[in-house]
């Protein structure tokens, strides 16, 4: 074991993260009486250049005046490579009401690229005495992404999830694919006749989920594009939440109910994490130096699974109490 523990993830539910235009106001109250446990506003990619400014001012009067319960409020900027992104970061820290949770940043490419945000959020934070510190996340969406993608992880403290964006990802890499996530049909083995379609992002989610694990970040999946394949994003998901990472976005609100049953704990998984550290409370109370459930010796891996189990169905227990 490294003499550098791992942090731990911030401990909040993010099993779906449900994305909405700002220009489309009419979208922001059904996206707060969603189940989605966190709400991203974007002022990016699904609002147009002659839209961007008015936008903005959607989204600033909505993050004050919407009832958004208890989920995690995040907006998505444009990026920095746009002559927007500034203004958006300057109006909604000065503007926008204290309900404001993080800031999402798209297409981050090096650590360079989040000390600028953060510096600019800083800044602004200081000069209007803003007490709650912004959070941030951000988006791999490029071949230089995936390639700093630990240095980005690191980059600062306010970094809590980290996203992977199957579509620009994929033109920056110059992947033969249109498709936004899932299996593609040229990405193939072939046995005996026969074909099996492998994932052709499994590397670079297996990279963002060793950074953020390194770092103390949450590693969560990007869009799934075609809404009317719910077996593809729950194949999609299932692959995901199989590699560490603990939600999924969704693009409609048929995605969110599969998102959150797929990152929930599953009853039986939850009563036997409760049932191993119950198991090693005992032998710590007799004396032993190890436990031994069902069979199998109990050790520290082992319990660090089972209280990131338990830590989960209590933060959806104590949200469905609400």
């Amino acid at each position: 074991m490294s003499f550098r523990l791992q942090p731990p993830a911030p401990a909040r539910l993010n099993r779906c993260q449900l994305f909405g235009p700002g220009s489309r106001t009419q979208l922001f109250e059904k996206m707060a009486g969603s189940p989605a446990d966190v709400i991203n506003l974007d002022l990016e990619d699904s609002v147009a250049p002659d839209d961007k400014e008015q936008a903005r001012r959607n989204v600033i009067q909505a993050i004050g005046d919407i009832d958004w319960g208890n989920k995690t409020l995040s907006v998505r900027i444009n990026g920095l490579d746009t002559p927007y992104w500034y203004r958006d970061v300057v109006d909604l820290l000065e503007q926008a009401s204290d309900r404001l949770d993080s800031i999402m940043i798209p297409k981050v490419g090096n650590a360079s690229d989040i000390y600028a945000v953060d510096a600019l959020v800083t800044a602004v934070e200081r000069a209007k005495g803003r007490t709650k510190l912004i959070a941030f996340e951000v988006i791999i969406e490029s071949a230089a992404g995936i390639s700093h993608v630990e240095e980005i992880a690191a980059a600062s403290p306010r970094l809590q999830a980290m996203s992977l964006g199957a579509a620009d990802f994929a033109a920056s890499m110059g992947m033969a694919t249109t498709g936004i996530g899932g299996t593609q049909e040229n990405y193939y083995m072939a046995r005996e006749g026969q074909k099996y379609w492998s994932d052709p992002w499994h590397w670079a989610q297996a990279a963002i989920v060793a950074a953020c694990r390194t770092h103390g970040v949450l590693p969560v999946d990007g869009p799934f594009g075609d809404f009317s394949d719910a077996e593809g994003f729950r194949a999609q998901a299932l692959r995901s939440a199989t590699l560490g990472m603990v939600g999924k976005w969704a693009i409609h609100p048929s995605q969110v109910a599969l998102a959150n049953e797929i990152f929930s704990p599953g009853e039986k998984a939850v009563a036997e994490a409760r049932e191993i550290l119950a198991a090693m409370e005992e032998a710590q109370r007799s004396g032993a130096g190890a436990a031994v459930y069902k069979g199998r010796l109990v050790d520290i891996a082992s319990i660090r699974q089972a209280q990131v189990i338990v830590r989960q169905a209590e933060l959806i227990a104590a949200e469905a109490a609400r």
